[in-house]
């Protein structure tokens, strides 16, 4: 039976090409003709737009196309580094952009997939530029924007992050529970696949007449390893890369 991959937060970057590297070999390795990949937000570190002409990009789009091409299913979710995704580069690669939420089978269980920022509430200034950044208008303004000045935007952006989050507490980061279980009832599910806290984890949470839902955390990739998490049909198991 073919066999449904889930990866997140690979953060693909030039400034990172170990880690390209390991990305390139599991694409080239692990999913067959017939087998299904999700990328659940963050594929790349920075996406400034599909017109992207940079080498990183280049070579991306020509290893994920080489992936559609035999044969391969990709869905791919946008994340708060690559909220700028959109179809031209799907169609480009072969792969279907997906909603923020989707709802898949996996494992014999209705999962909802999602890359997991929309979960962090208690990020209150995050969730408000995510808003903004996620709005029509404004990605309609970025998008007429030149390359050049996209990237620098991006930079700014990027450094501004990371400074930001230097000086938070790591658990005003990461999912709420009452959030996780409202997404959970509302979209009538009992497992949730999602990344984006860096928090790799299998949770259980307790659902209205004693039922039990299970929340996968993905790991984020690193340089000389990764996590991927797949289903054979029957199971939901995590294959460790090197």
């Amino acid at each position: 039976m073919p066999n449904r991959y889930f990866i997140a937060d690979v953060h693909l970057s030039s400034t990172r090409p170990t880690t390209l590297a390991l990305w390139q070999r599991f694409i080239q390795n692990g999913p067959q003709t017939g087998d299904s990949l999700y990328i659940l937000g963050d594929l790349f570190d920075i996406w400034v737009g599909d017109d992207d002409d940079a080498p990183l990009a280049e070579q991306v789009r020509h290893t994920l196309r080489q992936l559609t091409q035999r044969g391969v299913t990709l869905g791919i979710q946008r994340g708060n580094r690559d909220f700028m995704l959109g179809t031209t580069f799907a169609r480009q690669i072969g792969a279907t952009l997906l909603p923020d939420q989707q709802v898949l089978q996996v494992a014999g269980l209705p999962t909802l997939l999602l890359h997991g920022d929309q979960l962090c509430t208690d990020d209150h200034a995050y969730q408000k530029a995510r808003r903004c950044l996620r709005n029509p208008c404004l990605q309609w303004l970025l998008r007429h924007r030149s390359l050049a000045a996209r990237r620098r935007i991006a930079a700014t952006y990027r450094e501004r992050s990371l400074a930001s989050q230097s000086q938070r507490n790591l658990d005003e980061l990461d999912a709420v529970t009452t959030t996780v279980l409202d997404y959970l009832q509302r979209y009538q599910v009992r497992q949730m696949i999602h990344g984006h806290t860096h928090r790799p984890a299998v949770h259980q949470h307790s659902l209205p007449h004693g039922q039990i839902a299970y929340r996968y955390v993905l790991d984020e990739w690193h340089p000389t390893h990764a996590s991927v998490w797949v289903d054979d049909g029957a199971r939901l198991y995590c294959n460790r890369l090197s």
